[in-house]
């Protein structure tokens, strides 16, 4: 099923139909403020198999998580430290993951995380609905691994097929650059993926942060 969700009547039945889907185990597809996302109960390890499966992955690339609110942050992971904590309030919704150490109490199976989370609340309305109905999914680009990345409904449905029950049709996605994705499992955090949120602005609020391999420092191109 596609709902086109710039009109309001198809809008309110999409999310439904996907809240409906995601609880029965089956997959659908959302707009975020990157590309589109194939999306699965976090909760479900069987669903989460099957977003694996419908890309093409094996469990050595786990999908991250999407969250509708800054404040679920805490219910998913181990720690977050005050700087953190600052961080994802002022830029969140936005293109920032951050990976964390999970909950220990958490009883899902993302595949082979070594007990870490990659978390993000999208800067995108219709994904946030849905989140906001169905609690934290596993969301990955909506394409077969190795393919592009989709940005449009249309383009997901024609990697993915059958295999996704709902299609939110919320127009044409930004694409272009990804999410910026920050490590703070270790002793030091360090940027894993420069994307969107530049280190200067991480470095606002914790300026230990060190830069993705191959970028350059904070202050200089690299090699200077």
């Amino acid at each position: 099923m596609i709902f086109d969700c710039r009109d309001e009547a198809q809008r309110r039945d999409g999310v439904e139909a996907a809240r409906t889907a995601v609880r029965a185990g089956e997959l659908v597809v959302v707009p975020t403020d990157t590309v589109y996302g194939i999306a699965a109960d976090a909760f479900s390890p069987a669903a989460v198999q099957s977003l694996l499966d419908a890309k093409g992955r094996d469990r050595t690339m786990p999908p991250p998580v999407l969250i509708g609110a800054t404040s679920t942050l805490e219910a998913l992971v181990a720690e977050v430290p005050g700087w953190l904590r600052s961080m994802t309030e002022e830029m969140w919704p936005g293109a920032l993951t951050v990976v964390c150490h999970q909950q220990a109490s958490l009883d899902w199976d993302l595949g082979e995380t070594h007990r870490t989370v990659a978390v993000r609340v999208p800067d995108d309305v219709v994904a946030r609905e849905l989140l906001g109905a169905t609690g934290p999914l596993a969301v990955s680009s909506a394409n077969r691994t190795g393919q592009p990345a989709a940005t449009t409904a249309a383009e997901a449905r024609e990697q993915l097929g059958d295999s996704v029950a709902v299609y939110l049709d919320g127009g044409t996605s930004p694409g272009g650059v990804p999410s910026t994705i920050l490590d703070v499992t270790g002793p030091t955090p360090r940027v894993l993926r420069q994307g969107a949120v530049d280190l200067a602005d991480l470095h606002r609020f914790n300026n230990t942060i060190e830069p993705a391999p191959g970028t350059a420092p904070a202050g200089g191109p690299a090699g200077a």
